[in-house]
C-alpha cells in the first residue's frame, strides 16, 4: 500500500502542474511546509509535503564527512532548486526554518544549483528527531572546498520544517 500511495504521488506531483492544477494534498504526516513566492499550493497558502511526496520527487544521492557526524554518511534526499521548481519559487531568497525555530537565509544562487539536497534519508534510513531529522539540508561537503566553508555550513539547517521564499 506504501509503494502504491508513492506511485500515485508521483503521478500527480508530475501531472499538476501540466494540466495547471495544485499540488496533490499530503495524505500523511506532513514533514515540510513552504509558503511565500509561490505559484502553488495544495493548503492554503502553503504546499505542504509529507514523506511520500518527497520521495516521488528525483532524489540525489550523496557520501560526504559531516561537521555533526563521527565519519562519512550517506544522505538522499531531493535537491533543494527541484523542491523550489515544483512549488514554482519566484522569490529571491528563501527562509529556512527548523523546529526549534532557528532558521537561515539562502539567497537564490544558494539553490539553483543541483545542491544542497534536503535529506530525509540518512544511510538509508528514514531520520527521526534526534537523528536530526525529519530533515536536513546537506551538501557534499567532501567535494568541494566551497562546501566546507562558514556559508554552507550555515545553510545546513538540521530539523526542517518549513521555508518560507521571500522576495
Amino acid at each position: 500500500m506504501h509503494r502504491l500511495a508513492r506511485v500515485l504521488h508521483a503521478i500527480l506531483l508530475l501531472a499538476g502542474p501540466l494540466a495547471a492544477e495544485s499540488l496533490p494534498a499530503a495524505l500523511a504526516a506532513p514533514l515540510l511546509t513552504v509558503t511565500g513566492q509561490i505559484a502553488d499550493r495544495n493548503a492554503g497558502d502553503a504546499v505542504v509535503f509529507d514523506l511520500a511526496m518527497l520521495e516521488a520527487m528525483p532524489a540525489q544521492s550523496f557520501t560526504t564527512r559531516t561537521a555533526w557526524t563521527d565519519r562519512a554518511q550517506h544522505f538522499t534526499g531531493v535537491a533543494l532548486r527541484d523542491l523550489m521548481t515544483a512549488v514554482g519559487a519566484s522569490g529571491s531568497r528563501l527562509r529556512a526554518t527548523a523546529i526549534n525555530g532557528y532558521s537561515v537565509e539562502i539567497p537564490a544562487a544558494g539553490w539553483r544549483e543541483p545542491v544542497p539536497i534536503i535529506a530525509y534519508r540518512r544511510n538509508g534510513v528514514v531520520m527521526s528527531l534526534r537523528e536530526r531529522g525529519p530533515l536536513w539540508i546537506v551538501y557534499p561537503y567532501d567535494d568541494a572546498t566551497e562546501y566546507r566553508s562558514a556559508r554552507a555550513y550555515s545553510h545546513s539547517i538540521r530539523q526542517l520544517d518549513r521555508i518560507a521564499v521571500l522576495d
